[in-house]
């Protein structure tokens, strides 16, 4: 008897193949929806996660920049490095850089590439790894040793023979240096600056003799631990206040960029997005479950007299209630196997064309065909339970 009603569902839904249609069309476009909103906010925390990917979320970092008071310059300096690192309890270890744009070539060919003048700690703050070659050491600093550091797409940007790039020489604002390694691939970046996109020299070199004073001055600190980084972040700002003599009128002649707190901010902001977008989504699927209904009253207004019949030839209540409800989660059903044909569809075409970012969640296809099932069978039981109410002798007469 339970093969028979589900026969009888699909025929009924097959009789009437444009308002099936239709029907589903909500479903389809609500569920695919659903999957698109999962990776878009896939996507958005994956683009967070890129963009701040080199730096740890207890890390710590002070650029120069200009107080609002004019009259202040800011007087930030690499030294300033060693002045966190003697005046604070909680800031484990400190790096200074350097950084500028600026002409790099080899033999005839030339680009315009990051540069970074770094101290010899700052590889193991950043966590980067050499693929061949030797780190800068303290006695490089000291002597200003014209020595570089690669970056892993730095090579392909100026066509160097990565089988002799070790002790080759390029040229750096004019000066000649000598490769001495060539970091690991690392997908790393501050912000803007990719790290496999830049070349590393001495510090004392840098600021002597490549990239001048119009470099920009970073300070990388690195908290205890996550929980202190509030507290180190005070005790930072407090040393610097200090050293650089600053009245308490006066607004700090630096900015401080707490990476745990961008990221969080940043993927907080993704993950409101995604809650939005899904509600969006959730309200197409209501919708699209509230037409179901109606197009399930209408199916029950039409066929009244096959209701009497089958309840005059011995139908139970139970069974028209299951073949009504049974064709309302079948519409759910194929609609959100649909919906999720059309959304795998739709996110490899944003993903080649560069529309969004976006990457795929097995999320959004679990809860779009559920939340569609569940809508046919929640919209669809009313109906159901009204046709099989009905007196078997009122429908017969109804016409």
């Amino acid at each position: 008897m339970k093969f028979e009603i589900i026969k009888m569902a699909f025929e009924s839904l097959l009789n009437n193949k444009t308002r099936t249609a239709l029907s589903m069309l909500g479903i389809i476009i609500g569920v695919s929806t659903v999957i698109a909103v999962f990776a878009i906010g896939q996507g958005a925390q994956q683009a967070v996660d890129d963009q701040f990917q080199g730096l740890s979320a207890n890390s710590i970092i002070v650029f120069k920049t200009r107080s609002k008071d004019s009259s202040v310059s800011s007087k930030l300096t690499t030294s300033d490095s060693n002045v966190i690192l003697d005046n604070t309890t909680h800031i484990l270890d400190t790096s200074a850089a350097i950084q500028a744009t600026v002409s790099v070539a080899i033999d005839s060919d030339s680009s315009l590439i990051n540069v970074m003048g770094v101290e010899s700690n700052y590889f193991n703050i950043s966590t980067i790894d050499l693929k061949y070659g030797e780190f800068f050491s303290e006695k490089d600093i000291e002597n200003e040793e014209k020595k570089v550091i690669l970056g892993s797409a730095v090579i392909e940007e100026l066509s160097i023979d990565k089988e002799s790039i070790i002790s080759k020489s390029i040229k750096i604002s004019g000066k000649q240096l000598k490769v001495i390694g060539v970091i690991k691939e690392t997908g790393k970046s501050m912000g803007k600056i990719s790290m496999d996109d830049s070349i590393f020299i001495p510090i004392s070199t840098a600021e002597k003799s490549i990239l001048g004073k119009n470099a920009q001055i970073m300070i990388f600190t690195l908290a205890d631990n996550v929980e202190n980084v509030a507290i180190a972040t005070e005790e930072l700002v407090a040393a610097l206040r200090e050293e650089h003599k600053l009245k308490s009128d006066q607004a700090d002649d630096f900015r401080i960029f707490d990476a745990g707190a961008m990221v969080g901010a940043a993927q907080d902001s993704a993950t409101l997005m995604t809650i939005l977008l899904t509600s969006v989504a959730a309200i197409v699927l209501l919708v699209s479950g509230i037409g179901i209904m109606n197009v399930m009253f209408v199916t029950v207004a039409e066929r009244t007299k096959e209701i009497g019949i089958a309840k005059a030839i011995g139908g139970k209540q139970e069974d028209i209630l299951w073949q009504f409800l049974l064709e309302s989660a079948i519409l759910s059903m194929i609609g959100g196997l649909l919906g999720i044909i059309l959304g795998s569809v739709i996110i490899p075409i944003f993903s080649k064309f560069n529309i969004m970012t976006v990457a795929f969640s097995w999320l959004g296809p679990i809860i779009g065909f559920s939340f569609s099932v569940v809508v046919g069978i929640f919209f669809g039981f009313y109906p159901a339970y009204k046709a099989s109410r009905l007196d078997p002798v009122d429908a017969l007469r109804s016409e």
